[in-house]
């Protein structure tokens, strides 16, 4: 019989905190191939959305509940996939062996230069950080009323290549095409695999070297992109520690770019 040995409450602590950590740098990060006018819907307690059962791998044929003339090929819209910046909620769930332990939400400019502005709630307190073209604010934490502490940005301002993801996942062969899908009723195409640390270097470098410095060797990745090969919702499991964790981010309200500048006040 096997038997897993969970961390004690300190230590847990520590896990869900360089969660968080890395909650933030995959939402700060997310220059990502993502977008769609419709919502990509998480339910109320952060799992996972129910996902209807996918055609025979390879299938370009509707699964059950997708939009009439959904079909597509997700290779040949990740070819045509457009790079024009845009702006979008993001909402990120982590979990700590089936746990939820933090969450990640708020707006944020993507598929270009990154700035945006976010709220990482999780044990340890709440961390709203802001992104300007220049600098990182952040405040929060334990401490109650803590003021904005300015860092400036030492990024190159690229972050996670979803789109980059997706083509891994497409290059290890017809095992990855789970079929047709849908997510909040728009026609997706759900890919999945398993993801080297090393391969992902190249798509997402910021995660990939915190990653490595924490002992995380791959990514178990589920992904669905929709017809104009733009990511909907993006999930992410791994080991931590000695502790399952998971992460699932989720895009909606799609809009133009959009400017954020240095906060003021609260």
């Amino acid at each position: 019989m096997n038997t897993r040995t969970y961390p004690t409450s300190s230590r847990r602590r520590g896990l869900v905190v360089a969660l968080a950590a890395t909650l933030s740098g995959i939402v700060l990060l997310t220059g990502c191939d993502a977008g769609t006018g419709t919502d990509a819907s998480t339910d109320a307690g952060g799992t996972r959305a129910s996902v209807r059962p996918a055609p025979v791998s390879g299938s370009t044929s509707a699964a059950p509940g997708v939009p009439t003339g959904g079909a597509f090929d997700p290779a040949e819209v990740l070819a045509a996939a457009g790079k024009k910046p845009y702006a979008a909620n993001t909402r990120t769930v982590s979990e700590l062996n089936g746990t939820p332990s933090s969450t990640t939400s708020g707006r944020s400019n993507l598929n270009g230069r990154f700035a945006g502005r976010v709220e990482i709630r999780a044990l340890g307190g709440t961390t709203e950080i802001v992104t300007t073209d220049d600098a990182h604010y952040v405040r929060g934490g334990a401490a109650a009323g803590a003021e904005w502490t300015r860092r400036p940005r030492t990024d190159n301002g690229a972050g996670t290549s979803y789109e980059g993801y997706a083509r891994l996942l497409l290059a290890a062969g017809p095992s990855a095409r789970k079929g047709l899908d849908e997510q909040g009723g728009v026609a997706t195409y759900h890919l999945a695999g398993r993801l080297g640390l090393a391969q992902i270097a190249s798509v997402d470098p910021r995660i990939h070297s915190s990653m490595k410095a924490k002992g995380v060797t791959g990514f178990d990745i589920d992904q669905w992109i929709d017809s104009q090969g733009r990511t909907l919702r993006f999930e992410q499991r791994f080991e931590l520690r000695g502790v399952e964790a998971a992460n699932t981010v989720t895009f909606s309200d799609f809009g133009p770019a959009e400017r954020f500048t240095a906060p003021t006040g609260g």
